[in-house]
């Protein structure tokens, strides 16, 4: 018997009522849709979180919720569950030794570059692999591209838009705010938007990692994964990697979050730099 299924355990004060068999459930969906593998611990925020679903959709409790999910195999709701339930903590040059070893890195290809950020969120992190790549290269910039991925759709739409405040910028040297941004005035007064030239390098695309079908098809000379892996489990996190590899030119990097280590999960990649790797072990053609 599946005691949970009956238990009405509830978060004290909560608006609407969410049982332990509701919060099985959601973590379950959740790993199956998108590889993310919620702990106990995260009852509070997944609580919060979904709680403006149900507000938006007038629910009265979360088995509603779940019943309306799963009635439907796919559609506009499992996006919003997905999207509510993802984290999108990011800022310019984030992690900032990776970007010199990029820059070193890009400096020695002789063929146009390529380099596939993995957890594009709202913008920050793939504008900054262009800046690296526009100061790095100078001319040959022009035929760089950055392949900016994300499963949240809604940090998707303010990536593409490449608005950002004043305060998000605000660690950005003078020359490179002037160099790469353009200032807003009147209504858009206090923000800044990415300039044209730098947005053309970047492609925003959706991307479930758990897909089996990837839209980035050519070998990349970089994959940035950074503080994606440690919402997955192991097996997942191993699945991942393994798909990585085809996708990597010969002596390319991958650049991982600072609590990661992916020679831990994948015995193919080895340290080079702090939370930097490349294939070892494995013979590439």
């Amino acid at each position: 018997m599946y005691i949970e299924a009956h238990t009405r355990a509830q978060i004290v004060n909560s608006e609407f009522l969410f049982t332990d068999h509701d919060f099985s459930k959601i973590r379950t969906l959740i790993h199956r849709r998108a590889g993310i593998a919620l702990g106990e611990q995260k009852r509070q925020m997944v609580y919060s979180r979904l709680s403006r679903r149900l507000r938006e959709l007038r629910l009265p409790e979360f088995s509603r919720y779940l019943e309306l999910l799963e009635s439907s195999h796919d559609g506009e709701e499992w996006q919003a569950f997905i999207n509510s339930l993802t984290t999108n903590l990011t800022s310019f040059f984030r992690e900032a030794h990776h970007f010199p070893v990029l820059a070193d890195h890009v400096k020695r290809s002789k063929q146009p570059v390529t380099i596939w950020c993995a957890a594009a969120s709202t913008g920050e992190e793939p504008y900054s692999i262009a800046i690296t790549l526009a100061e790095a290269l100078g001319e040959r910039a022009s035929s760089a591209r950055v392949i900016a991925t994300d499963i949240d759709t809604a940090v998707l739409a303010k990536a593409s838009a490449g608005v950002f405040t004043q305060e998000q910028v605000a660690r950005l040297p003078a020359e490179r705010l002037r160099r790469f941004f353009n200032k807003g005035t009147g209504s858009n007064a206090g923000k800044v938007r990415v300039r044209p030239e730098l947005a053309a390098m970047v492609k925003f695309e959706r991307l479930n990692l758990l897909d089996p079908v990837w839209p980035v098809k050519e070998p990349v000379d970089a994959i940035f994964c950074r503080n994606v892996m440690i919402y997955f489990d192991k097996p997942t996190q191993k699945k991942i990697l393994d798909r990585f590899e085809p996708l990597l030119k010969p002596g390319a990097l991958l650049f991982a979050g600072h609590s990661e280590n992916a020679s831990l999960v994948s015995p193919s990649f080895r340290t080079i730099g702090q939370t930097v790797y490349e294939l070892g072990g494995k013979a590439r053609t």
